[in-house]
């Protein structure tokens, strides 16, 4: 399995493919996931007693932020069950003839993964409903007074939805999902070993120290530890002598905008945007997307969720508030809080009560 690998390597580097590469990185078997315990050891039973009983496992609903692995999961369920993986996302599937077409193509105890579960149309939605319940799609010939629903049986499968807003799933949707697992952010010793494990795919000398820095600014996340790894491998590449030590991975990534902490570019500009020009805010968010120059739905879906998580960031009904932590990473100070509950700047000139949008 390595051989193939590195081989899928050597052909990814070829072309400069960075997918490529993120997909030969991928573990094939829950024995090579690392971290994730909890939803490891729970989705292997439900694999192996589906095994034992030589029937398609149960399907399976994975939550989680972006890049901590639904897609592999998915793909390792496929790999454990031996059996093939349909590849298909939410909002590609516009109509109930769309998931149709899908689900009669399928063979018996074939995996179905539909990435971005939650934006799926509502009538593929409603018909999705019979299919994960009775193997059932109803196929409507015909329009107006005239149309007819010829019944089609499936065979039994196992549809695996991935999401990352668990919460915009309908309550019937999700309730027949046999299993659930929401996957957490990576522990640091965890993003390590996925970095260590990668380099070896990737044939990179790395040392302890420099695969502890790469995983101390992943952000709790395989996709960008992977992504952060590349990066530093193509430094050490061109500036150095090719090992990723300690000191190659700090330069290669303080030339890649990418703090102790884990913050990047937007994340700082951000930051950066509440202490210096709104004095800590409040401050909304669409104000707050003017002055870094970006769409509201960029800092809303890519800054602000790992702000908040690391205590930079404060979301009130007011607007967003830059905490002491946020200063202190800048290296400001925060400003005075008055008997009167208000907040007095450093500076002198004084805080605005509200930025609003």
């Amino acid at each position: 399995m390595e051989e193939e690998h590195l081989r899928a390597l050597t052909q990814a580097d070829a072309d400069g493919d960075d997918r490529v590469v993120d997909a030969a990185l991928r573990p094939k078997s829950l024995d090579e996931v690392v971290g994730q315990h909890r939803v490891r050891d729970q989705l292997g039973l439900v694999l192996e007693a589906a095994r034992q009983r030589g029937r398609a496992p149960d399907h399976v609903l994975l939550s989680g932020p972006p890049g901590l692995g639904k897609t592999t999961l998915a793909m390792i369920i496929a790999n454990e069950m031996s059996a093939p993986l349909r590849v298909t996302s939410g909002p590609a599937i516009t109509h109930a003839g769309d998931l149709a077409s899908i689900l009669s193509g399928i063979n018996e105890g074939d995996v179905v993964f539909v990435d971005e579960i939650h934006r799926m149309s509502r009538p593929a939605e409603e018909m999705l409903y019979m299919a994960m319940e009775d193997f059932r799609v109803d196929v409507v010939v015909g329009k107006g007074p005239g149309a007819t629903a010829i019944p089609l049986d499936i065979p039994p499968f196992t549809l695996v939805g991935a999401t990352t807003r668990a919460g915009l799933l309908p309550g019937p949707l999700r309730d027949r999902f046999g299993f659930t697992a929401h996957l957490d952010f990576y522990e640091p010793a965890d993003l390590d070993l996925i970095v260590r494990r990668s380099a070896g795919l990737l044939g990179v000398e790395i040392t302890d120290g420099g695969a502890g820095r790469i995983a101390s600014r992943s952000r709790g996340t395989p996709r960008i530890a992977n992504r952060l790894l590349r990066r530093v491998r193509d430094y050490a590449q061109v500036r150095a002598d090719g090992v990723l030590t300690d000191e190659v991975a700090a330069a290669a990534l303080d030339l890649y905008e990418v703090d102790d902490l884990g913050l990047d570019r937007l994340d700082r500009s951000v930051i950066e945007a509440l202490c210096l020009r709104f004095a800590g805010g409040p401050v909304g968010i669409a104000t707050l997307a003017v002055a870094v120059g970006e769409e509201r739905e960029t800092v809303e879906e890519v800054a602000e969720p790992f702000l908040v998580r690391n205590g930079f960031l404060v979301r009130t009904p007011r607007g967003r508030v830059a905490t002491p932590a946020a200063w202190e990473h800048l290296g400001l100070t925060p400003p005075r809080i008055d008997p009167a509950g208000g907040r007095s700047s450093t500076s002198g000139t004084g805080q605005q009560e509200l930025f609003e949008d």
